[in-house]
């Protein structure tokens, strides 16, 4: 114990960004317990739970599915994200910046930012929740998009700016205060639950003498199933548990934990998410919906998701303090997780400069309560956005070779970009989010077929762009002749459609296919084949 210590004393300013961790700088297993537990503690929590309530969910679909749900995401953390982090111990950035070329992981890390920017924002709209409470300004309602009072405004204009300042200036002070508070909020959330199923008890008379009391009454009065609020998808079994399995999707199928996992002994400690999951995403989430399905008991009309009247309704002033200390200690780490994204973009700007400007970003986004609103949705969709690279780290540590093809392929080639992951990463995402604009696959289950079709298609491209096919006189012939008929089709279907002969859907979807395969198959044999980047 000593030596860990000694040792991570010695690396403290040392983050081992382009090179692997050393033997010396591993942690042990109590570390990720601590850190996965108090991470996913958050102050989400209090909105993503009452939107299960919102969403119509049953007793057993909430329970059964969290529970499933959650195992299926520790096993991801475990088979999928820790033995190749445990096996290079490289950042996720500086893998996918020897897969994909540093161009492209610059594109990655504007979109890993913005997300974060939004997903902070979210942490700050929820405190300032709490500071409604005490100077009672309107706060937005279930189905708002924009801000609703100045009130509301200016406390989540003050809140940012704080968080912001904070974590541009003190994020080691703050990290340590979370450390310090994440047992605090834990037992606070516990209160949250047991207090919620109190006044339920007292609410209702019913008498409990049993577990199956306690289940008779969260299926008749708690989770009741039915139709979901207005605005609201209607969550089933499915989808709580892909939910909870998705919603850290770009942690660990999405490989972002890799940079936590470099540190780890052994890639079975990836175990520890366990803590995590079945305290924030389990417990945590539970409690909260508690706490919202007691609101709409007593007010069947008040659908309104606010955590600060939430949490103050169950536990007073500690409740109004759990919820700014979980958004503010939340919020912060992803601020400075963005940060860094763009500041990997414009090495140049000082950290402090960005940093404060990301949190200002995310305070605006934190005015329009659409992203808390909507929470789920966002969550799913910030994992399908980084989910496609998750499938190529994959690939290429485990596959590629063994299919006679050259992995870490930008670094052995020395090129910036690389074109099959590149497309690979946009084809996925544009079919996926075709699918979920055009009502075939609800945005909760959609990036299971796509980190499969991801992998596929990373192959695929691998060996067209390895082996140069795309420059053989035949391969552009066909492709030439791919994309004169994508034209082809492109005119034809609207004569179609003009004359009744297909229907408008139809038609749409065929030319968003043909207008795929018109860029993919001409850029093939239009662009100048420069490989001299």
């Amino acid at each position: 114990m000593d030596n860990e210590q000694n040792s991570q004393q010695t690396h403290t300013h040392d983050e081992f960004e382009r090179r692997p961790v050393p033997q010396s700088a591993l942690l042990g297993f109590k570390s990720f317990i601590g850190m996965y537990a108090g991470e996913h503690c958050a102050g989400t929590e209090l909105m993503i739970g009452p939107l299960f309530v919102a969403a119509g969910v049953s007793a057993f679909d909430v329970v059964v599915g969290l529970i499933v749900g959650n195992a299926l995401a520790v096993l991801s953390w475990m088979f999928l994200c820790a033995p190749i982090a445990t096996r290079t111990r490289l950042t996720l950035y500086y893998q996918l910046e020897k897969i994909c070329g540093r161009k492209l992981v610059t594109l990655y890390n504007l979109a890993n930012g913005v997300m974060f920017c939004f997903l902070a924002g979210a942490m700050i709209t929820v405190s300032a929740t709490a500071v409604g409470v005490w100077f009672k300004f309107p706060m937005p309602r279930l189905n708002d998009l924009y801000p609703n009072s100045v009130g509301w405004v200016i406390a989540v204009l003050v809140v940012g700016f704080l968080i912001a300042i904070v974590a541009a200036y003190g994020y080691k002070t703050v990290a340590k205060f979370a450390n310090i508070a994440s047992p605090w909020m834990v037992l606070v959330f516990l209160a949250f639950g047991l207090i919620g199923l109190r006044q339920f008890i007292d609410s209702t008379g019913v008498e409990i003498k049993s577990l199956s009391d306690v289940w008779h009454l969260a299926e008749t009065h708690m989770w009741k199933g039915g139709d979901p609020q207005e605005g609201q998808i209607k969550f089933t079994f499915w989808h709580i548990a892909f939910f909870a399995w998705f919603c850290n999707m770009a942690m660990h199928i999405g490989m972002s934990d890799l940079s936590v996992f470099r540190y780890a002994k052994k890639s079975w400690y990836a175990i520890a998410s366990a803590a995590g999951m079945y305290v924030g995403h389990f417990m945590a989430w539970l409690s909260a919906s508690i706490l919202y399905a007691y609101q709409l008991h007593l007010d069947p009309t008040n659908t309104d998701v606010l955590p600060g009247p939430l949490a103050y309704r169950a536990a007073g002033l500690a409740g109004l303090i759990c919820v700014i200390i979980a958004g503010w200690t939340t919020a912060n780490p992803t601020i400075y997780r963005a940060g860094l994204a763009f500041q990997a973009i414009m090495p140049k700007k000082s950290r402090f400069a960005i940093t404060f400007a990301t949190g200002m970003l995310a305070t605006a986004a934190g005015m329009f309560p659409a992203i808390a609103m909507k929470l789920l949705g966002f969550v799913a969709l910030y994992g399908l956005l980084l989910m496609p690279m998750g499938a190529v780290i994959f690939v290429d540590f485990w596959l590629i070779k063994k299919l006679g093809l050259q992995s870490s392929y930008a670094e052995v080639s020395k090129k910036s970009f690389n074109w099959a992951a590149g497309l690979a990463w946009f084809l996925t995402l544009g079919i996926c989010l075709w699918l979920v604009k055009t009502d075939r696959v609800q945005i909760y289950f959609v990036s299971l077929p796509g980190w499969f079709f991801a992998a596929f298609l990373y192959i695929l491209l691998s060996a067209i762009y390895q082996r140069q096919v795309y420059s053989m006189t035949w391969f552009r012939l066909l492709a030439q002749a791919a994309s004169w008929l994508a034209l082809a089709v492109l005119v034809g279907m609207p004569i179609l459609f003009l004359f009744g002969d297909r229907e408008l859907g139809v038609t749409k979807t065929v030319l968003f296919g043909v207008s795929i395969l018109w860029f993919v198959g001409a850029s093939l044999w239009m662009w100048k084949n420069n490989d001299s980047q």
